[in-house]
């Protein structure tokens, strides 16, 4: 079959940010989406707010327009959580947003009524029902078709920076998983979900999406789940790497950051280079890494195989992409990255919050989400 894709004119920028409704007496999830989503004022603000419901009826999901800049997109954001707000706290309900909720049982959580959310749960069962997972999706604009697969499998170079940043997840079910990220290992389960294949050209791409449909792994492209994946009919490149994202400043960092990265391989593109890659197995294990071990991973970087701890590399990295962020409008949101391993990742500071609680200290965890997503921008 053939795929069309909807070329930009620039790198533009769009945002998916998934968050959780919690009860603030009890601190668990709260299955109230759609009494929210009814009340939410859409008029509240010029962008809307864009806010849509999930699999799950403890989710909402934060939708940006089409912006230009990290920090347009932050603010885009930030009117829709303010919107939700009017909403939330009269109702004894607060917003988070992590990898996953620290002790929130999977089996007591309802599913929301939408015949492809059915039709998932009854495809994937037991691994389905366990997608109690949030993340945060960056879509960057490409400006041909025939750049969107160089630039895709290069970025697979950047996973491990962009999981470690956001690793939001070491626990589970109440427990502590050892892991930074939870939720990356999660995901993969999904059929189609996962790290991409490496294609070449888009007509590989295409008989990939028409094998899947002929064969009924698909219903359509949306059911291909991978952690960075085209988007044609936005014409973009869209990045789901990264865990749910606690507060706006971590937001920023981030999406600033794949922003600069997706330009600046643009732009090794157009200045005619051959975009560097590394074999499909090394990029399995830079994703197991980054997401066991989080800012301590020692990463691949590149198919000789050389390794260095990833918050050595991140450091060069941040320097290479200063021009580009400068151009791009968003030097200010991308020096907030180097931020993040001097206070700690999220996965760190949740075990830190439950180690000096005196009780509950899971129920501490919740609490110092909530806060983190409402201080300020700053």
């Amino acid at each position: 079959m053939g795929i069309d894709f909807t070329a930009n004119d620039r790198p533009t920028l769009g945002v998916e940010w998934e968050m959780a409704l919690v009860d603030r007496a009890s601190r668990d999830l709260a299955c109230a989406a759609p009494e929210v989503l009814e009340a939410v004022d859409r008029d509240a603000s010029s962008t809307g707010p864009r806010i849509q419901k999930e699999l799950l009826l403890n989710t909402l999901e934060l939708v940006t327009g089409i912006c230009d800049t990290a920090g347009e997109a932050v603010a885009d954001l930030a009117g829709s959580i303010t919107a939700i707000r009017h909403v939330t706290d009269p109702m004894g309900l607060e917003l988070v947003s992590s990898g996953t909720h620290p002790f929130a049982q999977w089996d007591v959580q309802q599913v929301t009524e939408n015949p492809r959310y059915a039709e998932l749960i009854e495809r994937t069962q037991f691994w389905g029902r366990q997608m109690l997972i949030w993340g945060v999706h960056v879509h960057v604009g490409i400006s041909s078709v025939h750049k969107v697969l160089p630039i895709l499998n290069s970025m697979l170079n950047y996973y491990p920076h962009l999981q470690a940043l956001s690793a939001s997840s070491p626990y589970w079910g109440g427990k502590d998983t050892g892991y930074a990220s939870n939720r990356a290992q999660m995901f993969q389960q999904l059929p189609t979900a996962g790290l991409p294949f490496q294609f070449d050209r888009w007509s590989e791409f295409e008989s990939y999406v028409d094998d899947m449909l002929v064969t009924g792994v698909i219903d359509g492209l949306s059911d291909v789940r991978w952690d960075i994946r085209p988007s044609p009919r936005l014409g973009t490149i869209e990045v789901r790497v990264c865990d749910g994202v606690p507060s706006l400043n971590e937001l920023a960092a981030l999406v600033a950051l794949t922003h600069c990265l997706v330009v600046h391989l643009d732009d090794r593109l157009e200045a005619g280079e051959t975009l560097p890659t590394m074999p499909p197995w090394h990029v399995q294990e830079n994703k197991w890494r980054a997401a066991r071990y989080g800012l301590n991973a020692e990463i691949i970087l590149d198919a000789r195989g050389r390794e260095r701890l990833v918050t050595d590399d991140l450091e060069e990295l941040l320097n290479r992409l200063e021009p580009v962020a400068a151009r791009l409008g968003c030097a200010d949101e991308l020096a907030l990255v180097q931020r993040i391993p001097r206070t700690g990742a999220s996965y760190q500071r949740q075990r830190a919050a439950a180690a000096a609680a005196t009780e509950e200290p899971l129920a501490a965890v919740v609490d110092s989400l909530v806060a983190e997503l409402r201080a300020p921008l700053g």
